[in-house]
């Protein structure tokens, strides 16, 4: 897509496709919140796409490349506010109309990609950009677990509520050397950490290396390297970056995938990534309570990664050892499952010199 030429991610939040979910017939108004991660007066325009991005658990609800069916974007407009929370929606004084071709609404078809119109916005570093949406349909893809603060008007009060629309990037037309994108599952989107927070891991580290770059963070829960390997949607939004982050394992295992099958499909991922012409920095899986077979496949995956993979990427890092609990078993979470903020931060400190390397290469 040319809107890439211009555009790039201007927050640390993530966007994708998870679940779909219907209005059952009646219009629906939405606002989500996403923090500026550069200050200054630029052009903003949102991405959406109407393919899911990712498989939600064993794929009863969702698979990845499930294409949605035609919905309704009634209206949009966005706005910026100095503060919000989980459960209180930011107010915003004056709000933008949002056009999409020079129309105020768009009718949504099976698989589109599409942006809206760019409009100016003057923002601090740390504000907010809300977007609100009115919709309607049947099919509508959404991004259940986000731990952005996602709203939906109810009785004349916005309430907290993930049904809403979710835009894969916002998009803003700042100057920056290169784009990095952060590709993998709930720990990369920042499940683990508390709503709102930003400090996920790598909003940590972007925050430590600067506005020199820009990142996108395509992190989705429940999300596979299977999935990305498929070379659907998701991986097409990764191959716009100039480097990318390449992050999964902990659903493969968790979902039963075979070690053989989980090579495959990082080889799959790092080899379509540097055939594109992008950077690709490869990180080991974390622990996850792992126990039995889990224990076995996560080892091998692991020795995988740092033995023989990590060669063909142009960075390395393995988390694995550092967010294990040996006092417990070798696979044990050491700060949760999903790693919480002081998880994050080990990764982060840990993490930063040699993303710092990698980036001196671009």
């Amino acid at each position: 897509m040319k809107w890439f030429e211009t555009y790039s991610s201007n927050t640390l939040g993530a966007g994708g496709n998870q679940l779909i979910f219907s209005t059952e017939g009646k219009e629906m108004t939405g606002r989500i919140y996403y923090k500026i991660f550069a200050g200054g007066t630029y052009n903003y325009s949102l991405l959406f796409s109407n393919i899911m991005d990712s498989t939600y658990k064993f794929g009863e609800e969702s698979c990845c490349n499930k294409i949605c069916d035609e919905w309704e974007l009634l209206e949009a407009k966005v706005g910026i506010c100095k503060e919000t929370s989980p459960e209180v929606a930011g107010e915003v004084e004056n709000f933008v109309s949002l056009t999409f071709g020079g129309q105020k609404s768009k009718h949504v078809m099976p698989a589109e990609f599409f942006t809206s119109d760019p409009v100016e916005l003057t923002a601090e570093k740390g504000d907010f950009l809300c977007y609100e949406v009115r919709y309607r349909g049947a099919m509508i893809p959404y991004h259940w677990e986000s731990i952005l603060p996602i709203f939906t008007l109810e009785n004349g009060r916005f309430v907290p509520d993930k049904r809403v629309p979710i835009p894969g990037m916002i998009g803003c037309d700042r100057k920056v050397r290169k784009k990095i994108g952060y590709l993998g599952d709930s720990i990369t989107q920042g499940v683990g950490t508390p709503s709102n927070a930003y400090t996920h891991w790598n909003a940590l580290i972007s925050d430590s290396i600067g506005e020199e770059f820009s990142y996108w963070n395509l992190g989705i829960g429940y999300g596979k390297g299977q999935d990305a390997a498929s070379d659907g949607a998701w991986l097409f939004k990764a191959k716009q970056m100039d480097a990318v982050v390449v992050a999964y394992g902990s659903n493969d295992v968790g979902r039963g995938r075979s070690v053989e099958g989980m090579k495959k499909d990082f080889a799959t991922i790092v080899k379509k990534l540097k055939d594109a012409g992008i950077k690709v920095f490869l990180i080991s899986v974390p622990p996850f309570d792992w126990q039995d077979d889990y224990l076995e496949r996560w080892n091998a995956i692991n020795q995988y990664l740092v033995n023989e993979l990590s060669n063909e990427a142009d960075g390395f890092f393995h988390i694995a050892p550092l967010l294990v609990d040996y006092s417990q078993w070798e696979g044990k979470s050491k700060y949760e499952k999903h790693p919480n903020e002081e998880g994050c931060r080990i990764w982060a400190e840990a993490m930063l010199p040699p993303f710092r390397k990698f980036l001196n290469i671009l």
